[in-house]
Formats: structure tokens, C-alpha cells, sequence
């Protein structure tokens, strides 16, 4: 557990905060063809992935009801024309060898259906061995049929360590924006390592300047989360309690507005992380997918993908998420509820950030 400010009585179980799915298999059966009408204006696809090897080369896999999908290779996510990589059925896998295309901070892969609109993919990590959990949270798709854009937002375990060349990378994509989750001991022990070009804004999830208050009693939050973490059989008891009071921290709503609002209102594209890029973050993340419409199924596949990026199997427990989000329900009622009366985020700041972030 990480070192967090003092703080006195059952408020030390909101120090309790500390920071730490891939989408669907290749493969992966298309949905029942559709009529061309209906997918000529829509992205048709119903997964789509793409992952880089070990020797740089990819493999996409995708579904859809299109009859050909011509894969197009750019390093701008915005770019039309680029290097076509190859032309396949609107169902299949493609591998891009390594050598295939020449060296560049980051491969996109255009994917154009012969009916509807085109979409971009990438593989999620950037590769920063310094930052080994910073990561595109876009390219999942949405209940109703939408993608979150990749290219936009991404999530990270801490920045102080970021070389030059890592530094350059950031840049080359946009990168504008850094939002810092971390308390104020993490961040004065190991400040972020940022170029000049990107903007740094602290969202401090566990920061008492808007006083010490929560929403229930923390001590009704504690026992209910530590009963919780028992009967799931937990390995973590401390982050199975953590992860409620996330939610029902007064201070933390600021945190998660500011972050929300942040991502809406930044003109590049934003980073947001803690230490390990895998609670704070996690719970952040979870909530903007959330938000965007992706179906839970994924936002815990995301959420639990930390492990591998992390290279540990116990960086995080699906138990600590659904605590949660069973605190949105027992205190909100609902997502949305939570989002608009505990997080107030504004029907303008969904729109935005709806409008910014899927396609």
C-alpha cells in the first residue's frame, strides 16, 4: 500500500486510494450480415483489434458484414491515405510482417469497408519501457454501435521516468494534456518528466482541500466494503476498501470531475494517470468508458488488462472494480445518476466528450 497524507479517524480509509481487457479475440464471428442500406453510413465493424508482436510486425483481426476491408497503414489516426498493407473479406485477420512498414513512433491501420465508414485501430501500448502501463483507451466499441476513437485519451502508471526519446513519442501523438490522480507525497517524490508542449493539472483523488466528507458514513462504507472483500475472497482487503470509497469520497467526485472535464475541454489529446495506472486510473477509466456507452463486459477486460501490461497476475482484482460500481448503485441508484449528481458533470460535458470521443 502506498504512503498517502495523514489523515485522522475512519478518513484514513480514503487513503486507502492508491495507485493499480483487451477487446474481443481474432476471430471473433461477425454479426448477422446486414442489409447494405444499414451499413452504409455506420462504422460496420463489430470487433477489431490490432497487436504488435515481439518482432514489430501486427496481426488486425476484425468482423464485420462488409464483403472486402482494404487496411491502410498511417501514423496520423486523422489521415486518409496512408500504406495499403493488404485487402481481405470483411471477416478475417491480416498479419503485417515486420519490416513491412518503416520505423515510426506509432502504426495506425485504417480499416475501409467496401459499404460504410472507415475505422482506425492501433495497438494499444506505445511501448514506453519506462511507463509500462500507458496505453490508448480508445478502440472499444459501444453498445450502440459507436467506437471510441483511438488517438485521443490515454491512461499510465507514473511519468517521472520518461527518457528523451519517450518524451518525443508523447508529442508526436498529440499529447497535450497530463492529469495527475496522484497525492501530494507521490508527486513531490517523483514528479512527472514532461516536455514543454504538454500541460500538467493535478486531480488529486485523495486530497482534502474540499474538506473531509463522504456521502455515507465511513465507518457504515468501511464495514460494508471489508465484508465485501472477505466474502470475495480478496487477496488485497485494503484495495477491495479502497475502491468504494473512490466513489464515496467527496474529494475524489472533484477529482473525477476535473479529469472529465479536462479530457472534454483539451483541444490535443490527454494522458491521465496515478502510480501503477492501475486503481485510480483503473476507476477513471472504467468511468469514461462507462459514460461513453461501453458495455461492462469490456470496461472490466480493460480494467483487468493491467496484469499483463503490469507483468503481475494480482496487479488487480475484477472484486475491487464491481465493489465500485455496486457504491455507484447503493448511493445513486444509477451510472448516469452518479456522473450527474455525485461527479456533477453537466449534460454539455457528456455531450462533449461523446462528440470528442466516438465515432
Amino acid at each position: 500500500m502506498r504512503t498517502h497524507p495523514k489523515l485522522t479517524g475512519v478518513a484514513v480509509a480514503a487513503a486507502l486510494l492508491a495507485g493499480t481487457g483487451t477487446g474481443a479475440a481474432f476471430g471473433a464471428p461477425a454479426a448477422p450480415p446486414a442489409a447494405a442500406s444499414s451499413i452504409t453510413a455506420a462504422v460496420p465493424f463489430t470487433t477489431a483489434e490490432a497487436r504488435r508482436g515481439a518482432d514489430g510486425g501486427y496481426t488486425l483481426g476484425y468482423a464485420s458484414p462488409a464483403q472486402s476491408v482494404t487496411v491502410v497503414a498511417v501514423t496520423d489516426p486523422n489521415a486518409v491515405t496512408g500504406t495499403t498493407v493488404g485487402t481481405t473479406a470483411g471477416t478475417a485477420t491480416l498479419d503485417v510482417p515486420a519490416g513491412r512498414l518503416p520505423s515510426a513512433a506509432r502504426w495506425y491501420f485504417r480499416l475501409v469497408p467496401d459499404q460504410g465508414a472507415a475505422l482506425v485501430v492501433a495497438d494499444r501500448s506505445l511501448g514506453l519501457a519506462s511507463a509500462k502501463n500507458f496505453r490508448d483507451a480508445g478502440g472499444y466499441r459501444t453498445t450502440d454501435g459507436h467506437w471510441v476513437r483511438m488517438g485521443k485519451v490515454y491512461r499510465s502508471n507514473k511519468l517521472s521516468t520518461l527518457t528523451a526519446a519517450e518524451q518525443a513519442t508523447l508529442l508526436s501523438q498529440g499529447i497535450s494534456l497530463d492529469v495527475d490522480l496522484r497525492n501530494i507525497k507521490e508527486r513531490y517524490d517523483d514528479p512527472d518528466a514532461l516536455p514543454s508542449g504538454i500541460r500538467y493539472q493535478v486531480a488529486d483523488v485523495v486530497s482534502v482541500s474540499h474538506g473531509l466528507k463522504f456521502h455515507e458514513s465511513a465507518t457504515v462504507t468501511l464495514v460494508k466494503a471489508l465484508a465485501a472483500g472477505l466474502l470475495s475472497g480478496s487477496s488485497d482487503l485494503g484495495q477491495s476498501i479502497g475502491y468504494p470509497f473512490m466513489v464515496d469520497f467527496v474529494g475524489a467526485d472533484y477529482a473525477f470531475h476535473d479529469l472529465l472535464t479536462a479530457v472534454a475541454a483539451n483541444d490535443g489529446a490527454t494522458v491521465f494517470h496515478c502510480s501503477a495506472g492501475k486503481d485510480r486510473t483503473g476507476w477513471s477509466n472504467a468511468v469514461l468508458l462507462t459514460l461513453l456507452g461501453v458495455p461492462r463486459s469490456t470496461v472490466e477486460a480493460d480494467f483487468l488488462a493491467s496484469n499483463a501490461y503490469l507483468g503481475r497476475e494480482d496487479a488487480v482484482e475484477l472484486s475491487w472494480l464491481r465493489a465500485a460500481f455496486s457504491e455507484v448503485d447503493h448511493l445513486y441508484g444509477s451510472f448516469d445518476a452518479y456522473v450527474r449528481d455525485g461527479l456533477k458533470v453537466d449534460a454539455a460535458t457528456v455531450a462533449a466528450l461523446k462528440s470528442k470521443l466516438l465515432v
